[in-house]
């Protein structure tokens, strides 16, 4: 079951008594003679929503493959929860951008998400009703038994979340999940992923090249220097809760984030020193 977590008086998510969740400690990550990452140190709490930006070369998504254990840096060091990533674990859970690749296409809903209960021995008496919770979860319980080729984008990447979540994560980390996706279901699915997190503690982050999104849905926002990947950004979104998607969007607090991201992109895309 997916935990709940206390709530502010705003209806949003606070992070467990702040405890650390991830940490990346001097994290540098080359490939041969190219540096991609150098000497990043962050730490995500338990239950924030970190979104990350940075022009083309920043290496947005490396770093996330480095936190999820896919790949080891070079330098530094990679805790969850105090203890060092070696490698995948069944509580990080990865949302990949390519949804189509992601999903087994000779499988229904049902059985995408069962692969994920199946890899964690979850009881096989009680996976109906644990696949069942999954789906209605992400508004997919009536299409339980259709195959991927039969859903929507929309559709499809709301069952990529649903199989995540079954493993019961305590943190997500997405790339780029709707930048595939129109407009209208882009933010249909902010709002969604914005509803589900905000029921449990997972630590969620959120790679995205959409300012906008960054801000919406981010508890914080981390901007990353390009050629060699660097952090030059560390900015709290302080935005009301719950956020809505015209009213938060036309804020004038919301202009000006965006604003601050804006110039910060400019600038690393000129002087990426």
């Amino acid at each position: 079951m997916i935990d709940a977590p206390g709530l502010d008086e705003a209806g949003g998510r606070h992070c467990a008594g702040g405890a650390q969740a991830l940490s990346l400690t001097g994290v540098s990550l080359s490939f041969g003679a190219v540096e991609v990452l150098r000497d990043i140190s962050l730490e995500v709490k338990a239950g924030e929503f970190v979104c990350v930006i940075g022009p083309s070369g920043s290496g947005k998504t490396s770093l996330l493959k480095v936190l999820a254990g896919l790949w080891r840096p070079t330098a530094g060091e990679v805790r969850y929860g105090g203890t060092p990533i070696t490698g995948p674990r069944q509580d990080l859970a990865v949302v990949f951008q390519n949804y189509t690749k992601s999903l087994l296409s000779w499988r229904t809903a049902r059985g995408n998400v069962s692969l994920a209960l199946e890899a964690i021995h979850y009881p096989k008496a009680e996976r109906a009703a644990r696949i069942s919770e999954l789906l209605d979860l992400v508004g997919l319980g009536q299409a339980i038994d259709k195959y991927p080729r039969e859903l929507s984008g929309g559709m499809q990447q709301r069952l990529q979340i649903a199989r995540c979540l079954a493993q019961n994560p305590r943190a997500l980390l997405m790339d780029e999940p709707f930048g595939a996706l129109d407009a209208m279901t882009r933010q249909k699915l902010q709002d969604e992923i914005l509803g589900l997190l905000g029921r449990s503690p997972t630590s969620t982050f959120f790679v995205t090249h959409d300012l906008e999104e960054a801000i919406y849905l981010g508890d914080r926002v981390i901007g990353l220097l390009a050629h060699p990947g660097r952090v030059g950004l560390n900015l709290e979104i302080d935005l009301p809760k719950p956020r809505s998607q015209l009213k938060t969007r036309e804020s004038e607090q919301f202009l000006n984030l965006r604003r601050q991201l804006f110039d910060f992109i400019q600038r690393a895309e000129e002087d990426p020193a």
